[in-house]
């Protein structure tokens, strides 16, 4: 099949785009910054999936700008008869010129319609397109937000085929100027285990950052990734592929021993982070499944019907399709979430199919399968009949009894007016109680380090008084029964000493609200508060409050006659200073706890918090420069022996 100029439909040009960049790629922030590489890169994608490239490279180069290339067949260069401009020009000058408009070219596009490279070349100051075609090099550039800088021309010979882009982003236009490795290679090799045989290539040369994937095995390799050191249920990873409709439905899972699900989705190789149809039809699927296969093989009792609330615990899975552009529908510009309506069916019918004949085939695992998920059904009951036993007189009174003996409460009938401090240790609740302004603030001492949440079954931490307490204080209620509407606070904020005990508390508390309230966090309610490390006094002057250590070390190194105070723990702090540096919302600091890779902090939770000691020294002896301590010995013992 020939890739022309004249396959490219031209349907309006690029005004729009720098007024309102956030209606193409999503938003300015750091995660538009980013999609500028993926408009690129999709493209580079589509032209792997089509067969017609095996090896694609992205750089990040010292000067902030990215280059992205391919070995395929090169973007036409030749003169487009409506429009006078190569295909080069019309690509990257003119919305909605790509191939991906006809229907006979890219079935399966990763690209935003063909939008993409003009929309980059619209939000970038300068951008560069070097075409290896025809035993060609041609050179096409442009400047200043899509301008035509030079016209295509041939600058050389080649043996070779493929295209290369460079663009250097017009960083005016977004809240964020650093490209981040980690977030790039994330994407990389999730792309590399959806396409087999495709070489990637990423060198980032700011940071002296290298990588290379080359993926042979798909979806059973992602797993794998997914679940490297995790105890497995079964060994055996379950992948099918089928193609239904014009649509090809890929999927792979495998269960570990966790109390968290890892679902990853994904549409032409695009990851859809707020799944859409394509994900409820692989909920339904899957439960029809393990729920038709239990009761036929008396695995399930007549009244037990599992829910997904049970089956998704300790599941990893990854779900792939691939849909002809002609009914391919997301919502919203940047593809985040499926709308496409044939895809739940499709998904759904050959979820349950292929998963019935695979129990069918392997009543091992499919027992081992069933009964783990049981096991969760079995917790789920439990916590149902500990929520209803808590709507008795007699659990009641223990909710009231933990709670008055421990919450101090605001005087604000307006739930978001209302500020709740979690707050380390009765002594330092005291002197909180104290510095709060009433009419909003309200205390809740809690009593050492909490329960670790990742170590915990959900119904033993129901047991657990500061458990119950921080629930009943919020009034959500908790996993399968959070409701968000029933908030009682507008902000949640963590206050522990500025110690090692303190920081490990905050762990523990966010372990808890991660993995059972999570909406708090991912909708911006959970703070942390930030109290001094140094109270310093000098003679006819007001003290001054100091946070951090290097800026301590500048304020004593000339002054003298200094009275200096290091706060170990927040009770050394009376009611006046508490308020004034920690609590006073016109002068205190707080740090929002904000997430934006889940899979990553997940996977972290799960080592440094759960059973698996040797995970967690593995990380530690990677990630912790022990240098610095060694550093810190050395500077010590010079002091102390001049």
């Amino acid at each position: 099949m020939t890739y022309s100029v004249e396959k490219l439909k031209l349907l309006k040009g690029l005004e729009a785009v720098r007024k309102r960049p956030g209606m193409y790629i999503g938003s300015t922030d750091k995660n538009g910054l980013h999609q500028l590489i993926w408009e690129i890169f999709d493209n580079a994608i589509d032209e792997a999936i089509a067969g017609f490239a095996n090896e694609i490279s992205l750089i990040i180069n010292s000067d902030n700008s990215i280059e992205i290339s391919d070995n395929g067949r090169g973007i036409p260069t030749e003169i487009h008869k409506k429009t006078g401009k190569t295909g080069v020009e019309l690509v990257f000058s003119e919305l909605h010129s790509g191939a991906k408009f006809s229907t006979d070219i890219y079935k399966t596009a990763g690209g935003l319609h063909g939008v993409g490279s003009s929309v980059v070349n619209a939000l970038s100051e300068k951008l560069e397109v070097y075409i290896n075609r025809d035993k060609k090099l041609f050179y096409t550039s442009f400047i200043n937000g899509g301008k035509i800088e030079t016209r295509t021309k041939i600058i050389g010979k080649s043996t070779i085929t493929g295209t290369k882009i460079r663009f250097w982003p017009d960083f005016s236009l977004f809240s964020h100027s650093e490209f981040d490795s980690e977030m790039i290679i994330s994407r990389l090799r999730e792309t590399c285990f959806l396409i087999n045989n495709l070489k990637i290539n990423f060198f980032d040369t700011k940071n002296n950052i290298e990588k290379k994937f080359l993926c042979e095995r798909g979806i059973e390799s992602f797993i794998e990734f997914l679940n490297n050191d995790q105890e497995k249920i079964h060994d055996k990873i379950i992948t099918f592929k089928e193609k239904m409709q014009e649509i090809i439905v890929e999927f792979g899972f495998q269960y570990v021993n966790s109390q968290q699900e890892n679902i990853i989705s994904f549409v032409n190789n695009v990851k859809t982070n707020l799944g859409g149809s394509h994900e409820n039809g692989f909920k339904s699927g899957f439960l029809k499944a393990i729920n038709n296969y239990g009761q036929q093989n008396n695995l399930l009792k007549t009244k037990q019907i599992l829910e997904f609330s049970d089956a998704k615990v300790g599941l990893s899975a990854v779900l792939s399709l691939r849909i002809p552009e002609s009914i391919l529908e997301f919502v919203g510009q940047t593809k985040n979430k499926l709308s496409t309506i044939l895809a739940k069916t499709v998904t759904e019918e050959v979820i349950f199919t292929n998963l019935m004949t695979f129990f069918a085939l392997n009543k091992e695992v499919a027992s081992k399968i069933i009964n783990f998920i049981l096991e969760t059904y079995t917790q789920r009951q439990k916590s149902k009949l500990s929520i209803i036993e808590s709507k008795t007189s007699k659990s009641i009174t223990k909710e009231k009894r933990i709670l008055s003996g421990k919450l101090t409460p605001a005087n604000s009938k307006k739930a978001m007016n209302r500020e709740l401090f979690l707050v380390e240790g009765e002594s330092a609740g005291g002197s909180a109680k104290l510095a709060r302004n009433r009419e909003f603030q309200a205390i809740l001492p809690l009593k050492g380090k909490i329960v670790n949440a990742q170590k915990t079954r959900l119904i033993d931490l129901l047991k657990n008084e500061e458990i119950i307490a921080i629930i009943s204080a919020l009034g959500t209620g908790i996993g399968q029964n959070f409701n968000l509407k029933n908030l009682n606070y507008g902000k949640i904020i963590i206050m522990t000493d500025a110690d090692n005990d303190g920081a490990h508390i905050q762990i523990l508390i966010l372990t808890f609200l991660f993995l059972h309230m999570r909406p708090l966090i991912e909708k911006g309610f959970v703070y942390i508060a930030q109290p001094p490390l140094y109270r310093i006094s000098e003679k006819g002057r007001k003290d001054i409050y100091i946070w951090d250590e290097e800026k301590f070390e500048k304020y004593i190194k000339n002054s003298t006659n200094l009275q200096i105070q290091r706060y170990k723990g927040l009770g050394e702090m009376n009611a006046n200073q508490l308020w004034q540096t920690t609590m006073d919302p016109e002068r205190r600091t707080l740090e929002k706890v904000l997430i934006e890779n889940y899979p990553k902090v997940e996977e972290n939770f799960q080592i440094l918090m759960g059973e698996r000691a040797d995970l967690r020294k593995s990380w530690i002896e990677k990630n912790v420069d022990f240098s610095l301590e060694d550093k810190f010995i050395e500077n010590l013992k010079e002091t102390i022996y001049e």
